[in-house]
């Protein structure tokens, strides 16, 4: 396999936009090569097989998607409360909005996982591994609920990702005054998060 760690980062990324634009069956060596930017063939060089190259679309989607430690920092110096939780929520959908295209990679992979026993294991513990930080996380921090807590405002959270990422329309209006997506991360975090 080729050697240019640059040149791969590059092909991941490349790989996460055909992803998010044709889906998983999109999602071949060639592609990857025409989103790059590179000769045919170059992608090949580079990942030892397709399962090969979605693995590090994984790893290099949780790494793009990650918070940034300078605003996580800055927002744990307020008091331990709903507000807070809130502002991490919206921090969260900022992000999601930052970059529709490894969210949309991101649904993706979820698909394929349904239909590839493999790539469900890898999945899976990926992802897990997430919900368990974000749990340790709220936890260690202090913040109100329990993990209950965090496993619902999960899961609230992810649905309203999916509906804004591919039907934005289909929330516009249900709550009449509540503007979205903004809105109804305030309406989940004080649905879900005790008070204090």
């Amino acid at each position: 396999m080729a050697g240019n760690p640059e040149r791969r980062a590059a092909l991941v990324d490349a790989g996460i936009t055909v992803l998010a634009q044709e889906g998983a069956r999109g999602l071949t060596f060639r592609a990857v090569d025409t989103a790059g930017g590179v000769p045919v063939g170059t992608a090949s060089n580079y990942f030892a097989s397709r399962d090969d190259l979605l693995r590090q679309i994984d790893t290099r989607l949780h790494a793009r998607l990650a918070p940034d430690p300078d605003v996580i920092g800055e927002l744990m110096t307020r008091p331990r409360d709903r507000s807070l939780v809130t502002a991490l929520m919206r921090d969260l959908m900022s992000r999601v909005v930052r970059d529709r295209t490894g969210y949309l990679a991101l649904l993706e992979m979820r698909l394929e996982a349904t239909r590839r026993s493999e790539l469900r294991t890898s999945f899976t513990e990926s992802v897990r591994g997430e919900v368990d930080f974000g749990i340790a996380f709220h936890r260690d921090a202090g913040l109100p609920g329990g993990d209950g807590t965090v496993v619902v405002l999960y899961l609230a959270m992810l649905g309203l990702i999916l509906e804004h990422l591919t039907l934005p329309g289909v929330l516009d209006g249900v709550l009449p005054g509540v503007d979205v997506p903004e809105g109804l991360v305030e309406r989940i975090v004080a649905t879900v998060v005790p008070e204090g």
